[in-house]
């Protein structure tokens, strides 16, 4: 099975002023281009070659699921964007109440928890399998589904997804990208 880059579903200038057609050219068009590339190429002929991502990331190891994981990250990151503001729905804005005390809270909590991430990686809102949501760090491509989680947003803190428009201001970016989560998507998820 070959993976493609999936498509955006939004244009290049879609989510600007927050996210610049230059950084989707670069952060969607080539780095995500390399990981499916790579990935491509590092399973062709393995036992991974006919699976989807999302099983590549729960089964490789090393190279390969570097590759798969950030494949599948940042697709899931992409389609958890929205060019339009989209409301929280009430089931989601319930169950963020009860667990972080209040909305405000909750962003408090994902925002610190985004910005202090040492170095790269992603920071995520998750179910498990009692419906308990927690905020997590990951670095690098590590993906919480590999710990029993069940990811429902993310944001990616690695510097190619802000440092063109943002440069080192990533608490800039991060209050910034806020805006554009497409939480009718987020509360799909639960």
């Amino acid at each position: 099975m070959v993976h493609l880059l999936p498509e955006l579903p939004y244009g290049q200038d879609a989510l600007s002023p927050v996210i610049s057609p230059e950084t989707l050219e670069y952060h969607y068009g080539k780095h995500f281009q390399t990981y499916i590339d790579n990935l491509n190429r590092l399973i062709e002929g393995s036992p991974y070659e006919d699976m989807e991502i999302e099983e590549i990331v729960m089964k490789a190891g090393g190279a390969i699921f570097n590759n798969a994981a950030q494949a599948w990250n940042h697709d899931f990151y992409f389609q958890t964007l929205s060019p339009s503001t989209v409301e929280m729905p009430e089931i989601l804005e319930e169950k963020l109440v009860k667990t972080f005390g209040s909305i405000n809270n909750f962003k408090s909590e994902f925002i610190k928890a985004a910005s202090t991430l040492f170095g790269s990686g992603w920071a995520w809102l998750c179910e498990d399998k009692e419906g308990a949501l927690s905020i997590v760090q990951t670095q690098n491509a590590d993906n919480p589904m590999t710990q029993g989680l069940k990811p429902l947003m993310v944001i990616d803190v690695w510097e190619h997804a802000y440092y063109i428009d943002y440069r080192n201001r990533r608490a800039a970016y991060l209050e910034a990208i806020w805006n554009i989560i497409d939480w009718g998507k987020v509360a799909e998820r639960l």
